[in-house]
């Protein structure tokens, strides 16, 4: 077990930012005789244009950690978290999550990598049988799909068809009002960006059966210049415009745009703008920007999702992103699997996970689940609402109908051939 310290940026932090090296994080514990520790291991991005990714998800699962190992660790075991960079580098995440399991003794992985990582490190947790939690991506068939279904493998991070049923619904609404018909996308071109789009349009449709698809862009992952991207969808001349940009990548996007006023010449949908790391770095935050909730501390508008949210700026100096509640609850749902197994044995955290529900911060109605079916989440709080440049940012959020979601949802499992 490391020496005791703070979570935060240390020395060994900044040599894993600059060359991958470990980080190992350990919170105090006593008792009368210390047990084994038990460490788990974390791949992220770390450095780069979307390290925010990776510190808001260390930051996320640490003030989780630090409470369990407080009240006695996972059945008597002090957690130590071994971070590691894989530089938003696919193969980079997969050799990382192997050597943190074979060379770090990890007996547990953190999968907080985006989607053009998740699915390598998942291949790794097949492989190597050991007990994995995927934590950021959001890529519905990284658990829909049962070919993808392991029995180690769960995810924590929401799912791109649940905000795409939302957002299809809010969205239509909308386009039925003001008559927007003609419309364009612009998202990411790699699993995350390509399978949400497609859902998020499939929906659109199914409200809107009038609505057409008239341009696609799909810029590649951490493109520096949208010029092309941006002349190509003015031209087309839309109405509106769904983005699955994310990160680093939205607000470039949202900076550069907003130099040809493109959001003053149509009605734009970006689903991951709601979230502080992008609200609080857009240079001029348009207003009007419609999105689905990533996090905000005030939706759910709970005395417990604010205090969460106020405790871990007072950590941190910053807002907790949509990365960090989804690490945040892994640890939650890691701890509680542990204390109804009374193990830390993966096999039986595995066993114990499949099903169980918590109290959340984040649940639409203070719960989640981990759906036993697909191992996937189900139950947090999500809807849609309108950006404005000031906080609270988003004044007003139309909350989903997880009824609504579910039953659209298993219906999309048939027409993917999933069920």
């Amino acid at each position: 077990m490391t020496k005791s310290r703070k979570p935060g940026i240390s020395r060994r932090s900044a040599l894993a930012l600059m060359g991958g090296t470990a980080v190992t994080f350990a919170t105090p514990w006593v008792a009368g005789a210390q047990a084994k520790t038990i460490k788990v291991g974390m791949p992220t991005i770390l450095s780069g244009r979307v390290a925010q990714l990776g510190t808001s998800s260390r930051n996320g699962i640490m003030i989780e950690v630090d409470k369990v190992n407080a009240a006695g660790g996972l059945a008597g075991r002090p957690i130590e978290m071994v971070i590691r960079d894989s530089k938003g580098q696919p193969q980079e995440a997969a050799r990382v999550a192997r050597e943190l399991v074979n060379t770090d003794g990890c007996e547990i992985l953190i999968d907080a990598e985006a989607s053009s990582g998740a699915f390598a490190v998942h291949e790794v947790a097949r492989d190597l049988g050991v007990f994995c939690v995927h934590t950021n991506s959001e890529t519905s068939s990284l658990t829909a799909d049962p070919k993808q279904h392991i029995p180690n493998a769960f995810r924590t991070a929401r799912q791109g068809v649940h905000d795409s049923i939302v957002g299809g619904g809010y969205a239509a609404a909308i386009a039925k009002a003001k008559g927007l018909k003609k419309w364009a996308t612009c998202s990411p071109d790699y699993a995350y960006g390509r399978d949400t789009t497609g859902e998020f349009v499939y929906y659109l449709k199914q409200f809107a059966p009038d609505v057409e698809i008239i341009s696609e862009a799909w810029p590649k992952l951490f493109q520096p210049d949208y010029t092309e991207v941006v002349t190509k969808i003015l031209q087309a001349k839309p109405q509106a415009l769904y983005s699955a940009l994310w990160g680093g990548d939205l607000t470039s996007y949202i900076d550069q745009a907003n130099i040809y006023a493109l959001f003053t010449q149509m009605e734009v949908f970006a689903v991951n703008m709601a979230d502080y790391t992008a609200l609080t770095v857009v240079k001029n935050l348009p207003k009007g920007i419609h999105s689905g909730n990533r996090y905000i501390k005030t939706y759910p508008a709970t005395a417990e999702n604010a205090a969460w949210g106020d405790a871990y700026k007072a950590k941190f100096n910053e807002y907790p992103t949509n990365w960090s509640w989804e690490n945040a609850t892994a640890m939650m749902l890691i701890a509680a699997a542990s204390k109804k197994a009374n193990s830390a044995d993966g096999k039986k955290l595995a066993e114990a996970m499949k099903g169980l529900t918590i109290k959340s911060p984040f649940g639409a109605d203070g719960t989640v689940t981990m759906r036993a079916e697909d191992h996937t989440l189900i139950g947090y709080a999500i809807g849609w609402g309108t950006t404005i440049p000031v906080e609270p940012y988003v004044p007003e959020v139309k909350s989903g109908d997880w009824k609504q979601i579910l039953a659209l949802e298993a219906e999309w499992k048939k027409t993917k051939g999933y069920t």
